[in-house]
């Protein structure tokens, strides 16, 4: 009787793990587009915070007109959303940068189930990433969504501007936390639009080529 009480504590505990581990886990939605409606999952990982949805509208407001065809680089993907939201409004390619493996694993799995074929994915620090552009990419639309509080927006606007990341007037769209008031950013970009969102504060600058 014991050994089968244990039994079905040990199998009732399983159950709510494998129930905790499969909420812990989540989706993003795309909210335009010819995917639109699309849900992707997400894999929880630390400082992963994917952009609402509410912002993410308001983003590609902002960038109605500068999405189709453009290149894009997501340089903390995280869960993509902002990356493939861009691919469902016509961008005509993506590179996803991302450091963590089971991230960068799931991006993979959702280009797949996307049919994707111009979307990339490089598996790495993105400031190691952005330190050296041997082969010469640019793009004319960057996300920069790092994990907050770690001084990442800053050094990663520069690594984009001093290492010729950017076309002569590509749009740089930088989200920080709400409490960092000021940003150093290139001389040579301009502020087009700023909104604060609860904790984010969203900017869109366009690069003027020196």
């Amino acid at each position: 009787m014991i050994s089968e009480l244990n039994e079905k504590k040990s199998t009732a505990n399983r159950q709510v793990k494998a129930t905790n581990n499969k909420s812990a886990n989540g989706f993003i939605r795309i909210i335009s587009g010819q995917f639109r409606g699309r849900k992707l999952p997400v894999k929880d990982v630390q400082g992963l915070r994917p952009t609402t949805d509410r912002i993410k509208e308001t983003v590609f407001n902002w960038l109605m007109q500068d999405t189709r065809g453009a290149a894009v680089l997501d340089c903390f993907a995280g869960s993509g959303g902002l990356g493939f939201e861009a691919l469902s409004r016509f961008a005509e390619r993506a590179t996803f940068f991302e450091l963590d493996k089971g991230a960068a694993l799931q991006l993979k799995e959702n280009i797949s189930t996307l049919k994707l074929d111009n979307a990339a994915i490089k598996q790495d620090n993105s400031l190691s990433l952005l330190a050296n552009n041997a082969q010469n990419e640019q793009f004319d639309l960057v996300f920069v969504d790092p994990p907050f509080r770690q001084n990442l927006a800053e050094k990663t606007c520069f690594l984009l501007e001093e290492n010729n990341w950017l076309t002569a007037q590509a749009l740089i769209y930088v989200e920080v936390e709400s409490e960092l008031n000021s940003l150093n950013i290139p001389d040579n970009w301009m502020l087009l639009k700023e909104k604060t969102a609860g904790q984010v504060i969203c900017r869109l600058y366009q690069r003027e080529a020196n």
